[in-house]
């Protein structure tokens, strides 16, 4: 049975570059043709291309990654994932940037695999709560702007003095709020908000 070199690699938005994992998988021997690569989150594992490298991995391939995190950033998902790719699957896992997460290596006696395991669990957890302690940051960051007066979003539309009339029209049912948006060059959910008083 021929074993094949599968490689991921994920970033987290398009605007994200790829490159740096790429040439490390590359490097690592993985053909063009079985680099998969997915532009998403790692909350979850619902990615087209992870699981299309699902449906291809046979007992006795190898899957590649760069590190841990880009396999996901939920710690029972990311060990879910792993013990289906090691245990079900029957396929090794070699982690570039951590060589105690070679399972070429530690699937081979009951110690390595011990290793492996408990690193994977400190490793997962530590991908997980460095996201939890990102996202924090960035609710506290929102709110301390919020408290100095930062506007988010988009700055609000000046209302034209040509609404009051047309509000006044639409009231009277003499135009409807479809009308009166078209008149303004608004959005009808615009005119309505502005005649509710938001």
């Amino acid at each position: 049975m021929q074993k094949t070199i599968y490689g991921y690699a994920r970033v987290s938005t398009k605007e994200q570059c790829e490159d740096r994992q790429i040439l490390a998988l590359t490097r690592f021997s993985v053909k063009k043709e079985n680099l998969y690569l997915d532009k998403l989150s790692g909350k979850d594992f619902n990615r087209p291309q992870y699981k299309k490298l699902m449906k291809k991995l046979r007992q006795g391939d190898t899957l590649a990654i760069q590190s841990i995190d880009r396999l996901g950033r939920d710690y029972e998902e990311i060990q879910n994932q792993w013990r289906i790719i090691t245990k079900e699957k029957h396929v090794d896992i070699v982690v570039l940037d951590m060589p105690l997460l070679d399972t070429r290596q530690s699937g081979k006696n009951l110690m390595g695999t011990f290793i492996s395991d408990l690193v994977l669990q400190i490793l997962s957890y530590v991908a997980q709560t460095e996201r939890e302690k990102i996202r924090q940051r960035q609710k506290e960051g929102i709110a301390a702007a919020r408290l100095r007066g930062v506007k988010f979003g988009r700055p609000r539309k000046e209302i034209p003095d040509e609404f009051y009339r047309l509000k006044s029209q639409w009231e009277n049912k003499k135009i409807s709020s479809r009308e009166a948006a078209c008149k303004l060059e608004i959005s009808q959910d615009t005119f309505l908000r502005w005649a509710r008083g938001e």
